[in-house]
């Protein structure tokens, strides 16, 4: 299986880093390695001295599916999750500065937090999905989908294009505004509307 990332899918979010909005989905990968799940700890890697936490929906692939059109994409996905897309942003300044890629800040073991996924049926409207992060008991990031730039049915056929979607892939579907860096001792708690789907600690 393979973990799609969706960057620069909320325009708060883009303005907070000061970058610029994409005129389509710009997408990089993560390997099954950065999974991290069952609410175990995440432990921050001694390369790095600035991860920042960035919640992001997760659409869970249910079907094999190549360059889908937009209006077929909701019968490839069959869940929808909640995860954190870990990153270590002072790794990440300095290779963007550079023009180098920059799978080292993101593609790291357990950067990949996967929570509860839900089945699709108990969602009216998956364009409206309210989720949030608390970090510490305090709200530090709240976000929903009608807010996304591109929906799941645009990444989907967006991506499709130039991979194959498998059964099992993931889309971590982009994050809003808030993001920031965690210390050895914070507690994580995801949720999608008022229902829980991860709570783990840093170390």
């Amino acid at each position: 299986m393979k973990i799609i990332c969706i960057g620069r899918n909320y325009a708060k979010h883009i303005a907070e880093l000061k970058n610029d909005v994409p005129q389509e989905p710009v997408f990089f990968l993560k390997p099954d390695s950065a999974i991290l799940q069952k609410n175990k700890p995440f432990y921050i890697p001694d390369f790095t001295n600035e991860v920042h936490y960035e919640v992001e929906v997760l659409f869970r692939i249910g079907r094999l599916g190549k360059n889908i059109s937009t209006k077929f994409a909701p019968r490839y996905y069959a869940e929808v999750g909640l995860g954190i897309d870990f990153t270590a942003r002072d790794i990440q300044q300095d290779l963007k500065q550079k023009g180098l890629p920059w799978e080292k800040a993101k593609a790291f073991d357990s950067s990949a937090v996967l929570g509860a996924f839900l089945p699709i049926e108990q969602f009216e409207d998956i364009n409206s999905i309210p989720f949030s992060l608390y970090k510490n008991g305090e709200v530090v990031q709240e976000g929903n989908t009608k807010d996304m730039i591109f929906n799941i049915d645009q990444l989907v056929a967006h991506t499709s294009k130039y991979m194959t979607l498998k059964i099992g892939d993931i889309i971590f579907s982009g994050t809003p505004e808030g993001v920031g860096k965690v210390e050895i001792g914070d507690r994580l708690q995801g949720y999608i509307g008022e229902q829980i789907m991860f709570d783990f600690m840093v170390k």
